[in-house]
């Protein structure tokens, strides 16, 4: 036990007390009696207790109990060792003494329990499997073991590893254990030699122009001699194959390749070998960005040939036409263009993957994009609340229209066992979006069925749709399928209701029981009941749910996307709930806009149709319908410009526009319009050693520069910017391997593009033990490396301690000496001395009392 002080110079504060007591009591010394020095010494207790109090004195008691912690790298760079650092650990528990503590604990890039601390661990548990191994964070396991254990016992943390850190510093959280009870003892242990082929680096020039020459290096390394083949892609499609000879080390190969992609052009080698440790370094990827002409990308929604392909004609800009369903997922395949054309594509086709991974490059790279009208385009297309109506100039929404038609809309949704994860919540978050596309007066109901219907929604007026939705939201996965049931309770609900439509939306992703849906689905149609079905994944019953839509009147989807679901739901919602299509001919108003009027010098053509949708505040309008609806409006949507042509590309609607001399014109304006403007400044972009970019400016205002990072898969990455110089940044980007792009503009929003490979991880390269972080992480905390197992339990060179603070035990003490001695002061030494000897004063009163009898019987004598 140690008696300790926390703040030692408060002891200073006994000299004046000790000079003031000493000073009283060696000039009054002649005059104090024994009861002034008793009074004196309790003083000087009282104050001396205070002081000692407020110098915050602690006992440290011993503790016997101490903590053993293991701590299992389980990264990708140890593979194979597993087995060995099992055995190590269950060698070392045989050592183990009564009041020690063990856990077990391991780690990649987090930690996670494998035996919780406790003194009857004696067998190592079979661990469980983790999922992310392509990093290596020592640091955070050390800190998240410190905050484990109990940190007034002595604790050993055992880490297994071959210190190889990809992520966090492990040797800085060191110093924070200086001073602690907590020591580091490291066991090394490394992945077993084997035969490994990796790529090393992948270089494809930043800038090149189309056709010209270009030379793609690839540095292979291999640990031993062999033989192998190497895969360069294009865009992701195969262009050269050959056949290599490696030798021990690094082997470099050149190919030289002429452009032919344009944009931003995603490079990709793969090297291949018979026998190979690691798969993941056998890929690396590079991005050039191919300068050329304009390139435009048409979505054509048409069975047929693109309209707009033919009205622009052979000799305009440079464009592809693809099918909805042939649109690419990766955000590098649009930055290859810079304007896109959805011409009549039902959203359902494309999926809100795909549509967020476009509104990023509309927004961050100022890819242009227009939405074409059509029976499947804007809210008839299933738009509504999708990234591509966030970044169009209009709302799917009409408002302040006249009276719609009465609407009762019930959603039956499969809510199985088979449902369960994404697909469910992806149809809850469908039928939610369903029910704030209807009006407050129409009718809503929601059965969601498992092996029996459930009525989670009444059918009824709607009368509030947020507690709709929540509702709707809240439905958890249940048990079988049974589909009859449920529906044949849907068409009750509705058969009765006096409403203009009355619709059914039929979910799900499984088989049913027969039943007689012929005779229910006719009683339905007599009642003016239309049913759409939506068949989820390859498991649903698919030919059961198109025959049922056929019989309905409705519409069949079959969906492999889930992504697409909420497009399908908004879509027949929209169908059904509102009069979409305007089809009166009409002559659009022309507004002053920049550009356009040179076309309509000559008068404006007439137009047969649109479908109606409301211009968003801040676009411009720059044709308008009779009834004021936007038939073409822009806007400026992040760096890209959009546009929403609301008739269509065939003539149907279009009527005179087709037939007019400036049709081909018109297309071209649109087109041109949506070009965005590139920055003829070349920045540097650079990946340094530390995982940071570098980005020079040759402008020197650096500063100024506005810097977007997103991944492939079209999320903008969390990026924070340091400003080095005039001419350098500097951004450290939260990013996974594979490729990312960057978006750079200047104050005046011209754009430039570059993209860079984030490499594999270090993880999954064949690196020896490191020695140096291993040797100095030991020595910074008091630890050791290990040779055997029995060393783990080795006595312990610093012990536990509970701490035991006395200052309140003190100050108590000083209160109580005080108390003391203002008693003495108020009534006396004698009261303390009489208090003892109560019986003998009652005596002496007796005695005055006999002696003054005894003096008046005398004088009494004496006179008579």
């Amino acid at each position: 036990m140690d008696l300790r002080i926390d703040m030692p110079l408060v002891l200073l504060l006994l000299l004046p007390l000790f000079l003031y007591f000493g000073w009283t009591y060696f000039h009054e010394r002649q005059r104090l009696k024994r009861s002034h020095i008793v009074v004196l010494t309790i003083r000087i207790a009282a104050a001396g207790c205070l002081v000692f109090a407020l110098a915050g004195p602690y006992l440290l008691l011993p503790i016997k109990e101490e903590q053993i912690v293991y701590l299992v790298d389980r990264s990708a760079s140890m593979n194979g060792t597993e087995d060995e650092m099992v055995q190590f650990i269950q060698e070392s528990l045989q050592s183990k003494k009564e009041p020690q503590l063990a856990g077990i604990y391991s780690f990649s890039s987090t930690l996670q329990t494998e035996a919780i601390l406790s003194k009857t661990l004696k067998e190592v548990p079979k661990l469980t499997e983790i999922k992310a191994t392509d990093q290596t964070n020592i640091e955070q396991s050390l800190q998240l073991a410190s905050g484990i254990i109990d940190p007034k016992k002595a604790t050993r943390l055992v880490l297994l590893t071959d210190g190889n850190e990809t992520k966090g510093d492990a040797l800085e959280f060191a110093t924070k254990l200086k001073g602690s009870n907590i020591s580091v003892d490291i066991k090394p242990f490394s992945q077993p030699v084997v035969n490994d082929v990796s790529l090393k680096s992948f270089v494809s020039p930043q800038v090149a122009y189309v056709g010209e020459q270009q030379q793609l290096v690839t540095d292979i390394h291999a640990t031993s001699a062999g033989q192998g083949e190497l895969l360069l892609y294009e865009n992701d499609e195969l262009i050269h194959r050959e056949a290599v000879e490696l030798t021990e080390g690094t082997n470099v190969f050149t190919y030289k390749y002429a452009a032919t992609a344009e944009g931003l052009v995603k490079y990709e080698a793969v090297v291949q070998v018979g026998q190979d440790a690691i798969f993941e370094n056998n890929k690396l990827t590079s991005v050039t960005m191919v300068q050329s002409e304009p390139h435009l990308l048409i979505v054509n929604g048409y069975e047929t040939a693109s309209p707009i392909a033919a009205a622009l004609g052979s000799q305009s800009i440079a464009y592809d036409v693809v099918a909805p369903k042939s649109l690419p997922n990766e955000l590098s395949s649009y930055l290859q263009y810079n304007a896109i054309i959805f011409d009549n594509v039902p959203g359902h086709l494309v999926g809100e993957a795909k549509m967020s991974v476009i509104e990023q490059a509309v927004k961050n790279f100022g890819v242009g994009f227009t939405m074409v009208g059509g029976e499947n385009s804007f809210g008839l297309g299933g738009y509504f609340k999708t990234p591509i109506e966030t970044l169009l100039p209009v709302e799917m929404e009409i408002k302040g229209k006249e009276q719609l038609p009465s609407l009762g809309l019930v959603i039956v949704l499969d809510r199985s066992g088979s449902m369960q994860g994404s697909k469910l919540e992806l149809a809850k978050e469908a039928a939610a979006r369903s029910v704030e596309m209807l009006r407050d007066e129409d009718t809503l109901g929601f059965i969601a069925f498992d092996d029996r219907p459930w009525e989670i929604i009444e059918t009824g007026p709607l009368s509030s749709k947020e507690e709709a939705v929540d509702t709707i939201l809240s439905v958890t996965p249940g048990g079988g399928t049974e589909i009859y049931s449920s529906l044949a309770k849907a068409y009750e609900n509705l058969a009765d209701l006096k409403l203009q439509r009355k619709h059914i939306i039929l979910l799900t992703d499984g088989q049913s029981q027969a039943g007689n849906y012929e005779d229910l689905i006719g009683e339905g149609k007599e009642e003016g009941i239309t049913l759409s079905t939506v068949a989820i994944g390859q498991d649903a019953d698919a030919n059961l749910l198109e025959a049922l839509s056929d019989m309905g009147s409705g519409r069949f989807y079959d969906v492999i996307d889930e992504q697409t679901i909420p497009s399908i739901l908004s879509r027949e919602t929209a169908m059904i709930s509102r009069t979409y299509i305007e089809d009166n001919p009409f002559y659009p108003a022309i507004y002053n806009a920049a550009g356009w009027n040179s076309l309509f010098a000559n008068g404006v053509p007439q137009m047969n149709a649109y479908i109606g949708t409301t211009a968003k505040q801040g676009a411009t309008v720059v044709a308008e319908s009779e009834k004021e609806d936007p038939v073409l409006a822009q806007w400026q949507y992040g760096l890209g410009k959009t546009f929403a042509f609301t008739s269509d590309s065939t003539g149907k609607w279009t009527g005179d526009w087709a037939r007019w001399q400036n049709w081909g014109a018109f297309w071209q304006t649109l087109i041109s319009q949506m070009l965005p403007s590139y920055n003829d400044v070349a920045y540097d972009v650079r990946l340094e050693a530390d995982g940071s970019f570098m980005i020079t400016d040759p402008t020197n205002e650096a500063a100024f520069l506005d810097i977007v990072a997103v991944n492939e898969a079209g999320e903008e990455l969390e990026t924070q910017l340091e400003t080095i110089s005039a001419s350098q940044v500097r951004a450290v980007v939260q990013a996974e391997p594979g490729l990312i792009f960057f978006r750079i503009a200047d104050e005046k929003q011209a754009i430039y593009q570059a993209g860079l490979s984030v490499p594999y991880s270090a993880e999954y390269e064949l690196l020896p033990v490191n020695n140096q972080l291993i040797e100095e992480l030991t020595q910074r905390t008091g630890g050791t490396v290990l040779k055997e197992p029995q060393d783990v339990f080795r006595d312990f060179t610093t012990k536990g301690a509970d701490r035991q603070n006395i200052a309140t035990w003190l100050l108590l003490a000083s209160m109580l000496l005080f108390f003391i001695d203002i008693t003495i002061r108020r009534f006396g030494w004698n009261f303390l001395t009489n208090a003892k000897k109560k019986e003998p004063l009652v005596e002496e009163k007796t005695i005055p009392e006999d002696t003054n009898v005894a003096q008046l019987l005398k004088g009494m004598k004496k006179r008579s």
